[in-house]
């Protein structure tokens, strides 16, 4: 009985962190996932070519390669909880530099709020994503941190559709207009279209100075990864973060596969407008991809580890990636889309079996490793521009060849998705032997 009670009394003591730490990836998840509305409102208030647009992205994500070590370094100093108050308040500033950015209509002032927004980011997810993993037994740390994604994706699809009614309404007939009017009633069109973000970001940055707030009353126990295990026979102690091959390929890993999420979260509705599809459908298309993730979320709580192990299900996230690949680039119309959408499904359970499984034995390089790791999220900030300059020279190839612009537009941005194939090959390298190069078996 006293075991019973112990095993309950360490399930409770967990509840209030893990709902805590929810929270935050409920709001990283919300202000990431905006993006998706972001880029062709971007896209035409500036007037930029596609592989231009997707720098929304990549200034969101590049702030993980710039800041993941600076990031690791001082929570080093000050700790988990400060760490995370600190990057909520620096997301709020961030989003402040929308107000002058939507003033001046300035593309690159965009960009850099975008970029504070992903350094604030950066401290949260270096913090909170080793912290969710070994707050309890590796073993279920999948099983955590799929619910960490539940939380994630469920606010990232409230954003997309509800920054998607703000900045997307309305859009078509703006666009329209546009061909017809004089420079000057065009300025004054785009302006104002500008102008639509500056309410939101405001109530965004408000509410995120409280919570950084708010977080330094938070009761979240003090936890550290577990010693490396050097009992076992001809086991050495590592010294250097370089004597874990399956750290790096998972580092590698947890990059492409960023720039696969993102793809799918981020290009379908534009994706979705380049088929011709009216606006008012293409803005669901987000939700659409975070809505099959969430439902993957769910199956992972339930199944992991008690019927499926985490590297099963890297292995069949990842084969459904190569799958659906296909389908995409071999299909048309909205048949494609639920096909980007059904990305989703395939995406879920990778960051969740990818974090355990690399930091698996690690024990004092566990918070370097973690910046690492968060370092790899750089790859939603150059795989996604991949595609759009795929696009770009797909779309200028064919109306070179005397393709109906139309036809032109479809078939280039569904080419680009190609780029997801290797990335979705990588990770199942990684999900079959990766994962075991360098570690010693039990």
């Amino acid at each position: 009985m006293s075991g019973t009670n112990q095993l309950s009394a360490s399930k409770n003591s967990t509840l209030i962190p893990i709902m805590i730490i929810a929270g935050l990836f409920f709001i990283f998840g919300f202000v990431t996932w905006i993006n998706g509305a972001l880029i062709p409102f971007m896209k035409t208030i500036n007037e930029l070519t596609d592989a231009q647009s997707y720098l929304v992205a990549s200034a969101s994500y590049i702030s993980f390669v710039v800041m993941a070590l600076p990031s690791s370094y001082i929570i080093n100093k000050i700790g988990y909880k400060k760490g995370m108050s600190l990057g909520l308040v620096i997301m709020g500033l961030g989003a402040l530099v929308f107000i002058p950015a939507a003033e001046a209509r300035t593309y690159w002032m965009f960009l850099t709020g975008i970029f504070i927004q992903g350094t604030g980011m950066t401290l949260l997810q270096t913090a909170s994503n080793p912290y969710i993993t070994i707050l309890g037994p590796i073993e279920s740390a999948a099983k955590r941190i799929s619910i960490m994604g539940i939380a994630n994706k469920v606010a990232g699809g409230l954003g997309s559709l509800i920054f998607s009614a703000i900045l997307l309404s309305g859009i078509d007939d703006i666009k329209d207009k546009l061909s017809t009017v004089s420079d000057t009633e065009k300025a004054e069109l785009l302006n104002t279209m500008a102008d639509s973000v500056v309410t939101p970001y405001i109530v965004m940055a408000i509410v995120l100075f409280l919570l950084g707030i708010l977080i330094r009353q938070a009761p979240l126990p003090h936890v550290e990864a577990a010693p490396i295990d050097t009992s076992k026979e001809g086991e050495t102690a590592k010294t250097s973060i370089f004597q874990f091959p399956h750290l790096w390929l998972g580092v590698l890993a947890l990059f492409v596969y960023v720039g696969v999420e993102v793809i799918a979260g981020d290009t379908i509705i534009a994706y979705g407008i380049s088929l011709n599809l009216p606006v008012s459908q293409a803005q669901f298309f987000t939700s659409f991809t975070l809505l099959a993730m969430v439902a993957t979320y769910a199956l992972g709580v339930i199944l992991i580890p008690k019927y499926m192990s985490q590297s099963f299900a890297l292995k069949a996230s990842a084969t459904l990636g190569i799958i659906l690949s296909f389908c995409i680039v071999f299909s048309t119309g909205f048949t494609s889309v639920l096909f980007v959408a059904a990305l989703g499904i395939a995406n879920a359970l990778v960051w969740p079996a990818v974090w355990p499984l690399t930091l698996k034995g690690l024990g004092k390089f566990t918070k370097t490793a973690s910046a690492l790791l968060i370092m790899a999220i750089s790859g939603g900030a150059i795989i996604p521009p991949l595609y759009g300059a795929i696009v770009d020279a797909k779309k200028e190839q064919l109306l070179t060849s005397g393709i109906e612009e139309a036809s032109a537009i479809a078939e280039s941005a569904s080419s680009g998705y190609w780029i997801l194939l290797p990335c979705y090959l990588i990770i199942l390298y990684y999900a079959f032997w990766g994962h075991k190069v360098g570690l010693k078996k039990a």
